[in-house]
């Protein structure tokens, strides 16, 4: 992993413009939360294959970092002596045999542990790259799926088949194996979007360790929608604008923010340690907020400054794409975009004034491909500082003071490209102690052709083209550390109080906080008409009023899963149904769908947590919370989308004793001097 700066200046088509970029080596010392090094992951396959368990036919269907335990150099930094790096590996035979979930120590040169899986039980391990090129391949050597495309009248060689998970339905049959799913769409010439032209009622289900076809369900011939859907082409842009004049943003003495040790971040009193994970994408550990006393402060004397932690780990841990159209052809179609494909893994590459405007630095972490090979994803992560528009603004009549501040946020993220879809995933941190995550959900829709324009499960976007109805569901796991001790959870909710005594004019309200006190009541359900938020505090850290200290999470409250509580992608995306779940710190417990997520049944990961029935009163706690979209396709969105928006907030609850911004500087007035002064 390496870091780059950059600052955006003339020329190109979105080009790398890099005015001294600056290289940070990737282990700068030995932080436990270093990003693997190409060393470390040759390391890994060169100890599996000492143990035995590397064939010529065997693939990684994951590698990622093994973290250290909850808490751990809580502050960053360095590392004490007997650092053990270690990493976990879910490998799958090409050639039939059992899949593995290993663990090993590069550290050791050992494996920790070895454990074969069976797959009709634990579920399959994700989607292989390789696998996306089978599933056409399989079905274009087959004299069904052949037929089926000449009784449409069309030639294989333009035919593109999008290779989809499974799910879990009806068929006993593919208990076990790894199947795909696909559907067709036609590709007139290389540049043209297939999403376009759907082959509908035609699907094939294939087996890709045994390169077979199952089934092909073939319901008929229907109408292609024959218009394009190329969006860079002239017949659809018309001339290009002329009217936007340059917005440069420049920081002449650079970034306020300090990279050390490859991915320890420093900025604006904040401390963090930046991860990246092929599954996951972004992890964001040890999140710190330097809390000084001004009581101290002033007069010469020295600030006493203390480092408060507020999360040991945030990372967006699962997110699952249910469609909501009832036809045979689609009514299986959900994908578990982090679970079943890893998002991480297909990080794109960043181009300066393109995805990132300003002054950027860069992450370019390394992961593992399939056969074990170190692969650098140049320029993944983006971090940069933006002006946030007002942080604190009063015009005092009595006193006379004009007092403005503005505010800024330091922004991490990465966008990733799953099939048609497109995401950035955005970590926001304001000077206020903000914490804020946003979704940008991008590219282009997944297409249907339309029965006609009544079809209640699709919306039409060009004619005959439909899009089926569907939603993008994300989980957040939040491990709560506030000022690194116990925390407890407690719902609030807006009350309003009946006119009477007491409240004779009736323009009283209040509200109501009732703590979470078990894992059995610990899945809840967002409620706007009562304003409902969380708040987690740590009933043993006072602020000066001698309330717990706290943060409280603010959802958008928009509709869980649609699909039906019996369904089975309700069984299989539990942690879907509710907006909030809260379980005991476990380390074992990592996901809100469990380890395996292909074609497992359902009944894993947040269900299985909360079972056990846990104390969750003054403990180690996670909180996950789901938030997303419902999208009802709209023509603006064809053919390709504009980005749409979701996401939460975290903010301080008493957890300061002022406002802990009364430091910022008055910012300075384009007339020279500072503002209203």
């Amino acid at each position: 992993m390496s870091t780059e700066t950059m600052t955006h200046g003339d020329g190109g088509q979105c080009a790398h413009e890099a005015h001294g970029p600056q290289a940070v080596p990737a282990h700068e010392g030995v932080s436990a939360f270093a990003l693997p090094g190409a060393d470390e992951i040759t390391s890994v396959r060169e100890i599996l294959h000492s143990a035995g368990l590397w064939r010529e036919t065997s693939r990684i269907a994951y590698l990622g970092l093994v973290e250290p335990p909850r808490g751990a150099q809580a502050e960053g930094g360095e590392a004490a002596g007997g650092l053990d790096r270690r990493f976990r590996v879910f490998l799958h035979d090409t050639a039939g045999a059992k899949p593995h979930d290993v663990t090993v120590s590069v550290t050791r040169g050992e494996v920790d542990s070895d454990v074969e899986l069976d797959t009709a039980v634990t579920g399959e391990l994700p989607v292989l790259e390789e696998e996306f090129a089978a599933v056409e391949e399989v079905l274009n050597a087959d004299e069904r799926w052949l037929k089926a495309l000449a009784d449409r009248n069309l030639d294989v060689s333009t035919v593109r088949v999008a290779p989809l998970s499974a799910g879990v339905f009806e068929y006993p049959e593919e208990k076990g194996r790894r199947i795909l799913r696909g559907l067709a769409f036609v590709q007139e010439f290389p540049e043209d979007l297939p999403w376009a032209h759907p082959v509908d009622g035609l699907v094939g289900y294939v087996d890709v360790v045994s390169r077979t076809v199952d089934q092909i369900l073939d319901f008929g011939p229907v109408q292609i929608p024959a218009e394009h859907g190329n969006y860079t082409d002239p017949e659809l842009t018309g001339p290009l604008r002329t009217s936007q004049k340059p917005i440069e943003i420049t920081q002449p003495e650079g970034p306020s923010f300090t990279v050390t040790g490859g991915n320890h971040v420093e900025w604006e009193r904040w401390s963090l340690d930046v991860g990246f994970d092929v599954r996951e994408g972004i992890v964001l550990h040890n999140i710190a907020f330097d809390d000084v006393d001004p009581a101290t402060a002033g007069d010469g004397a020295t600030e006493a400054t203390r480092r408060r932690r507020i999360l040991d780990r945030a990372s967006i841990a699962e997110m699952v794409v249910p469609y909501g159209d009832p036809s045979p052809v689609r009514s299986w179609q959900n994908y578990f975009d982090t679970g079943e494909y890893l998002v991480g893994q297909f990080a794109n590459e960043l181009e300066l004034g393109c995805d990132c405007l300003g002054e950027i630095t860069y992450l370019s972490p390394t992961v593992s491909d399939a056969f074990g090979n170190p692969r650098t994803i140049r320029n993944a992560v983006c971090m940069h500082e933006e002006d946030w528009s007002i942080l604190a603004k009063h015009s005092d009549l009595w006193s006379g003071v004009n007092y403005v501040r503005r505010n800024r946020r330091l922004v991490i993220s990465f966008f990733t490209t799953v099939g048609n879809y497109d995401y950035g995933f955005y970590w926001y941190l304001y000077l206020d102690g903000t914490i804020e995550f946003e979704a940008k959900a991008t590219g282009v829709v997944f297409t249907s052709a339309l029965p006609d324009k009544e079809y209640p499960y699709a919306s039409e976007l060009a004619p005959g083209l439909g899009a089926p109805f569907h939603q993008h569901l994300f989980s957040a796991r939040l491990d709560f550390a506030l000022d690194g001790g116990p925390n407890r959870v407690e719902e609030e909710d807006v009350v309003r109080v009946p006119m009477g005594p007491g409240n004779e004019r009736g323009n009283a309200f209040t509200r109501r906080r009732t703590v979470i006190a078990r894992e059995s009541e610990a899945a809840r359900s967002a409620d706007m008409a009562a304003g409902r938020t969380w708040i987690v505090s740590n009933p043993e850290s006072r602020n000066r009023l001698g309330d717990p200290v706290g943060y409280k999470l603010h959802p958008h409250g928009q509709p869980m899963l649609l699909a039906d509580p019996e369904s089975s992608v309700a069984r299989r995306a539990a942690f879907a149904t509710k907006d909030l779940w809260v379980t005991a710190y476990d380390e074992g417990e990592r996901y809100p769908t469990g380890d395996f997520v292909n074609q497992h049944a359902g009944g894993a990961g947040l269900p299985a947590y909360q079972a056990q029935d846990r104390d969750l009163d003054g403990t180690n706690l996670v909180v996950w919370h789901t938030f997303g979209l419902t999208h009802f396709p709209r023509p603006e969105d064809w053919p390709i989308m504009p980005v749409d928006h979701v996401g939460f907030r975290l903010r301080p609850e008493g957890f300061f004793d002022r406002s802990p911004v009364l430091d910022v500087p008055a910012p300075a007035s384009s007339e020279g001097g500072h503002c209203h002064s």
